[in-house]
């Protein structure tokens, strides 16, 4: 499949390195277009993909158009497609925070009324929350489509985004808690590895060392629930010897809070999230 790219920042350069890491000899089929043209340049020497000099080149050129632009020119990105692309053929997706499927069905449905088209296109668009981990192939995404993206497209766009990590299909209703469980949820993670870090150092450890402890501990633990199929409490339970260091661990964290302040954090950037919608 042909795929193209309006924007080449962090994250859809990420997409584009897993994706061909995952199907080699697929960059010949992915095309890129960014404002900085300089950047896609370099993009294409160091990858082997194409760089466009404009967004309605990679429209024209791609059968998945991944809209990766930060959610407040999401609009402007759209009208500078154009509405001269057949958009029956093509699958729009669309990584912009917040932004429903609904706002880009309208912006799309907009610009084609310049177009004057006598049978209106139905668009297929595709929305997706990644997080940041994707940069190193441990991202978690959900993706939402709109009725009328086919099963096979879908699938294929699933195997997109599961080139980075790993991929699931929510209701589009669901996307602010997504965000508050994986979208936001590495910083909460990266706060907590900190504090597990500044304990060890406070114990003596010097601090570099710490944070590779802290870290490797929370990715074991991660992999422990994702391998295992065991509930995370009972894996809690595993380490919980009578009478031991993490029971004694564990309640002074129950006692802090610590679940409640989770679980508060999750509902505030859900919260967050549906304030900013479009």
């Amino acid at each position: 499949m042909k795929i193209g790219f309006i924007g080449t920042g962090n994250m859809g350069t990420a997409l584009m390195k897993g994706y061909i890491s995952a199907k080699p000899g697929s960059e010949s089929l992915i095309y890129a277009y960014d404002t900085d043209g300089e950047k896609t340049k370099a993009l294409a020497a160091e990858l082997g993909i194409n760089a466009c000099s404009e967004a309605l080149e990679v429209a024209n050129e791609s059968d998945y158009l991944l809209l990766a632009v930060k959610p407040n020119v999401i609009g402007a990105a759209i009208q500078d497609i154009g509405p001269t692309v057949d958009w029956n053929k093509k699958v729009i997706i669309s990584i912009a925070a917040g932004v429903s499927l609904e706002y880009i069905e309208t912006e799309l449905r907009d610009l084609g009324k310049t177009a004057d088209f006598k049978n209106p296109p139905r668009y297929k668009v595709i929305r997706v929350m990644p997080n940041t981990p994707a940069l190193v192939g441990k991202g978690m995404s959900a993706l939402s489509r709109n009725s009328h993206v086919p099963d096979q497209e879908f699938q294929e766009v699933m195997e997109l985004f599961s080139a980075i990590g790993k991929a699931e299909e929510v209701d589009e209703k669901l996307m602010d808690a997504v965000v508050g469980v994986s979208g936001s949820s590495p910083a909460y993670v990266y706060l907590f590895i900190e504090a597990l870090a500044d304990g060890a150092v406070l114990q003596g450890m010097d601090r570099k060392k710490a944070y590779t402890f802290a870290a490797q501990s929370v990715l074991g633990a991660a992999e422990m629930v994702l391998t295992t199929g065991l509930h995370p409490g009972e894996l809690k339970d595993m380490v919980c010897s009578p009478g031991g260091t993490t029971i004694e661990a564990v309640e002074t964290l129950e006692a802090l809070g610590f679940r409640s302040a989770v679980s508060a954090a999750v509902r505030a950037a859900s919260e967050k999230s549906k304030a900013m919608r479009k």
